[in-house]
């Protein structure tokens, strides 16, 4: 089977150390269809709303090196000066002076423009030459689909069109994201129910949003196709980092929906009660979007200096193990799609604390579920699980895995999954 991959997202993150939620989903398509026998992997990327293909032998060795990177294994542009002064942070034996965190986000109009990458991507694209026969297109990074033109274009021409659809927060709850992104993730499901064969998605919860979607807007549904989320190898049973007190972990990207502010307002009032013997937090993720009031609680909250700290760029090998070393995992989101550092927790046997929303009870249930609103309930939970004495980890969930997520996916586009005989030679 020819498959033309969409890596237009995959390509735009060359330059991070550390990947996002859907980050990991593309380079994990990507491997997948390069590791397949029976497949021809054909990378394109959008250009001015339509697809130009990209060199194939570049795009290879292209994975290769990202997964490297992402993983730790590799060089990367991660800070390990800031790195150093985390682990020594959560460490110390007595509450250091001051929080570590990274710089805030520049505006855009100050951050200065990757000529490199850019120039990289120009070249490694062959933008006049017609795209090469194919069967199928899959996209599963949202990237291309906010104009139809590519996708009519793939229909008229016979090519399968199967996209990979993550959630409808911008849609659903346009608050918590950036002014215009909701009318585009708008275009983009509404193009995507129009045009394509089939639609994966990443949960129930997702599954019953878009299908809301379609009725209200009189769309029809293609064929979709519920496929868990898989985790990464790392995130599997290991070493624990080792701190001198407590502390408890956010991972995500700061924004406004993973109801962030509420944490700092609760170890605020934690650091007034307790004092001394307060937890640390540490928020694993980059800055997005509305983040403001978490900036000022991280700057200039004097009761929280020494006690939350910030990071960004951590491979996956030191975030598992600052994983395995929490007291929990805290995930108060208001909303999510998946939430993949709430399964990646509970199949690393670590306690979690969630918010008491669907996507959590249909894929963490065992965790303690607290309403995101509750924010005495969750101040009681995190108090129980400071003060009682350390006790051995829950039992580890049972995790979902990219070979089942990727059995779904090649049933619903014609391939045959692996054989037991290959599972066994690839250690699967």
């Amino acid at each position: 089977m020819r498959i033309l991959y969409d890596a237009s997202r995959l390509m735009s993150r060359a330059d991070r150390s550390a990947p996002t939620g859907v980050d990991r989903v593309c380079l994990a398509y990507a491997e997948w269809l390069l590791s397949r026998p029976d497949v021809v992997t054909i990378p394109v990327r959008g250009r001015k709303n339509r697809l130009v293909a990209v060199q194939q032998d570049w795009f290879r060795g292209f994975v290769i090196e990202l997964r490297a990177r992402w993983n730790g294994t590799a060089d990367s542009q991660s800070d390990p000066i800031h790195e150093a002064r985390l682990l020594a942070a959560l460490a110390a034996p007595t509450r250091p002076d001051r929080s570590v965190i990274s710089p805030p986000p520049a505006p855009t109009a100050d951050k200065p423009a990757d000529k490199g990458r850019v120039l990289k991507q120009f070249f490694r694209s062959r933008h006049v030459a017609p795209l090469p026969e194919a069967d199928l297109y899959l996209n599963v990074g949202h990237t291309t689909l906010h104009d139809a033109s590519a996708l009519k274009e793939l229909e008229t021409a016979g090519v399968e069109r199967v996209v990979l659809i993550h959630d409808l927060i911008p849609v659903t709850h346009p608050e918590f994201c950036r002014p215009g992104d909701g009318d585009k993730h708008d275009a983009r499901v509404s193009n995507t129910l129009r045009h394509a064969s089939r639609v994966i998605v990443n949960s129930a919860y997702t599954a019953q949003e878009l299908g809301a979607f379609a009725s209200r807007r009189g769309l029809p549904q293609p064929p979709t196709h519920v496929a868990h989320l898989g985790l990464e190898p790392a995130f599997g049973l290991g070493e624990a980092f080792a701190a001198s007190r407590p502390y408890f972990l956010h991972v995500g990207t700061i924004e406004a929906r993973k109801n962030l502010a509420l944490l700092l307002t609760l170890w605020r009032r934690l650091e007034e009660t307790l004092g001394d013997r307060t937890p640390s937090l540490v928020l694993v993720g980059r800055y997005g979007w509305e983040n403001e009031a978490v900036l000022d609680h991280l700057e200039r909250s004097p009761n929280l200096q020494g006690v939350v700290h910030q990071a960004s760029n951590l491979s996956d090998v030191l975030l598992a193990r600052l994983m395995r070393g929490a007291r929990a995992v805290l995930a108060p989101s208001s909303v999510e799609g998946f939430d993949l550092p709430a399964v990646e927790a509970r199949a690393m046997g670590v306690a979690l604390i969630a918010s008491d929303i669907p996507p959590h009870r249909e894929l963490t249930p065992e965790a303690e579920l607290i309403d995101p609103l509750d924010g005495l309930g969750w101040l009681a939970a995190i108090q129980r699980a400071t003060l009682a004495s350390p006790s051995p980890p829950p039992p580890a969930a049972a995790a979902p895995t990219w070979e089942s997520h990727f059995d779904i996916v090649a049933r619903a586009i014609g391939l045959e999954p692996p054989s037991p005989l290959a599972r066994a030679a690839k250690g699967l």
